[in-house]
C-alpha cells in the first residue's frame, strides 16, 4: 500500500469467505462508498465458482452510482494467493452447509429444547463450534505464514471461539471479532432517547455505551446521550412499555411477526427489570444465553416474547433467492446500488491505517479491560482504533447481578475451546451439557452430543 495525500493506494484486501452471497457484496459496498482508500480485494472460497462470479459483481461496483474509489477484485484458487502480503484479511465462512446446521438448530428439539439462531451457544452453537474451530486454527497458521503482519477482522460465529482459536495458533496475530449486535442496542436506545426528551432522528452514534461481557450476551453499564445518563429513562421507559418496543422508528406494534429477525426487544426489556443491566445484543441472541426455560421454553413462550425461532428451512429459502440475484447481479438484469450496510469494518480499517480514529466495540483477548473474567477469554468491550492500533478501552466489572450468568458462559465457552484445541470429546461433552439451554438429563444430552456429532461426522474427521 501507498499513502498519497489524505488517501491510500494500492491496499490489498484479502477476503476468506470470499463467495459469500451476503456480508461480501456489504463490504464492496461500503468499500466504493470509501473515497480515501482503493486497491484489490483477493476473493477466496473452498467454492471457487461462487468467488468467481464475486469477482464479477464486485468489479461492477466500480461503476455504481455514487461509487467514490475504484477496487480491483480478483478471485484466487488457493489461500495462500489471497494472504501473500495482505494488508487486511477479512473472514466470513459458514462451516459446513445448510444440512450441518439444520441438524444443530433442530435436532435438540427431539429433547424439548429450542433455539432462536443456534450459532453461538447451545448445543448447536457447540457443535457448529467443533467444525469451525479447526478451519480457524488452518487460516491462524496460513496468516502467520503468508501476512504475520496483516489486521485481521473476522465475522464468523461462533466468533468468541473464532477469535480464541487465532490468539492460540499465532498469539502475535493482529485479530479481532466485529459485530453489529451492540449497534441495533444503540439504535433501540436512540428510539428510548427520543421519547424521553422529545427529540425527533437521534442516530446510534450519539448513544454512548460502555459494552461489557462476551459477544452476543453483552451488557451495557453506562449508556449516556449528551449529558444524560440515559440508564434512569430506560427503566422508566421499561415500565411504559410492558409489552416491549420497536427498535426502528416508524414501526408498528405488529411489524415484528413481519420477519423472522423481528422482535420487540422485550426480551432485553425483561433481563433489565430482573437486573438492572442493559442487555445489548438481539433478543434472539439473548435468549439463547439465558436458562433454557426461561425465553426458550417453548414456542409458545417466544411467541409470548416477542421474537421467532429462526427455522434453517427459511435460511435455505433466502440462499436460494440470494443465488438468484447473483445471477440477476452478473447478468446485468439487476443494477449493482450502494447502501452502506452501517457495519464498522471499512471505518475500522480506515482507522487502522491513520485516516482517522475510532472508538467502537469488538472481540479481543482479556488483558485486563474486564477484571473479572479471565485475562485470555475473549470478551466484548469498547477499543480505540488508531494508526495501525487497537487498544481495549477499561471497560470496568462485570456487575454482581449478571455475573453469575456471564461467568458461566465465559468458561464454558473456555472449557470448549480448550476440548476442541486439544480434541478432547470429554471436555466438549461436559460443556455441552453443562450448557443453560440443555436442559435435558444427563443422559439424554450425551445421547443428543452424540446424534448431533453423527449427523456432522463428515466435518468432525479431525476428532
Amino acid at each position: 500500500m501507498r499513502y498519497e495525500g489524505k488517501c491510500v493506494t494500492d491496499l490489498k484486501i484479502a477476503y476468506i469467505g470470499g463467495g459469500s452471497r451476503g456480508w461480501a457484496w456489504g463490504l464492496m459496498s461500503d468499500l466504493a462508498s470509501c473515497e480515501d482508500m482503493c486497491g484489490q480485494v483477493l476473493l477466496y472460497d473452498i467454492d471457487f465458482d461462487a468467488a468467481k462470479n464475486n469477482e464479477v459483481i464486485g468489479n461492477k461496483f466500480n461503476e455504481a452510482k455514487g461509487a467514490k474509489s475504484t477496487w480491483n477484485y480478483k478471485a484466487v484458487r488457493t489461500i495462500e494467493e489471497a494472504l501473500l502480503g495482505a494488508d487486511f484479511v477479512v473472514i466470513s465462512i459458514l462451516p459446513g452447509t445448510f444440512e450441518e446446521m439444520e441438524s444443530d438448530v433442530h435436532t435438540p428439539e427431539k429433547y424439548g429444547i429450542y433455539q432462536s439462531v443456534g450459532d453461538t451457544i447451545g448445543p448447536g452453537g457447540i457443535i457448529r463450534a467443533m467444525r469451525t474451530i479447526p478451519m480457524y486454527e488452518y487460516f491462524g497458521e496460513k496468516i502467520k505464514e503468508n501476512c504475520p503482519n496483516a489486521w485481521v477482522i473476522s465475522y464468523t460465529n461462533p466468533m468468541t471461539l473464532c477469535i480464541k482459536a487465532l490468539y492460540r495458533v499465532f498469539p502475535e496475530i493482529k485479530a479481532f471479532g466485529c459485530c453489529h449486535e451492540v449497534f441495533g442496542t444503540q439504535s433501540f436506545l436512540a428510539r428510548v432517547a427520543e421519547e424521553s426528551f422529545g427529540v425527533e432522528h437521534i442516530e446510534r452514534d450519539e448513544i454512548k455505551v460502555n459494552p461489557v461481557a462476551v459477544n452476543h450476551f453483552t451488557w451495557l453499564t453506562s449508556v449516556t446521550y449528551r449529558d444524560k445518563d440515559l440508564i434512569p429513562y430506560y427503566r422508566e421507559f421499561c415500565q411504559r412499555h410492558p409489552n416491549g418496543y420497536p427498535t426502528e422508528a416508524g414501526e408498528t406494534e405488529e411489524t415484528w411477526k413481519d420477519s423472522v429477525f423481528g422482535n420487540r426487544n422485550k426480551v432485553k426489556m425483561d433481563l433489565f427489570n430482573r437486573f438492572g443491566v442493559i442487555a445489548a445484543a438481539g433478543d434472539r441472541h439473548l435468549a439463547e444465553f439465558c436458562e433454557g426455560k426461561w425465553f426458550l421454553e417453548n414456542p409458545d413462550r417466544v411467541s409470548e416474547m416477542c421474537f421467532h425461532l429462526t427455522p434453517v428451512s427459511w435460511r435455505k429459502k433466502d440462499l436460494s433467492e440470494r443465488l438468484a440475484r447473483s445471477a440477476r447481479l452478473i447478468s446485468g438484469e439487476e443494477e449493482v446500488v450502494i447502501n452502506k450496510t452501517g457495519e464498522e469494518g471499512v471505518n475500522q480499517m480506515r482507522a487502522l491505517l491513520g485516516l482517522k480514529d475510532l472508538v467502537t466495540n469488538v472481540n479481543i483477548p482479556n488483558r485486563g479491560q474486564i477484571p473479572n473474567l479471565p485475562r485470555g477469554a475473549v470478551v466484548e468491550t469498547n477499543a480505540v482504533f488508531r494508526s495501525n492500533s487497537l487498544e481495549p478501552v477499561f471497560a470496568g466489572a462485570i456487575p454482581t447481578s449478571i455475573y453469575p450468568m456471564v461467568s458461566r458462559i465465559c468458561g464454558e465457552q473456555e472449557l470448549i475451546s480448550e476440548g476442541i484445541a486439544k480434541r478432547d470429546l470429554r471436555k466438549i461433552q461436559a460443556a455441552f451439557s453443562n450448557d443453560p439451554l440443555v436442559t435435558c438429563s444427563l443422559r439424554d444430552s450425551e445421547k443428543l452430543f452424540k446424534e448431533m456429532c453423527d449427523n456432522t461426522r463428515s466435518y468432525l474427521t479431525m476428532y
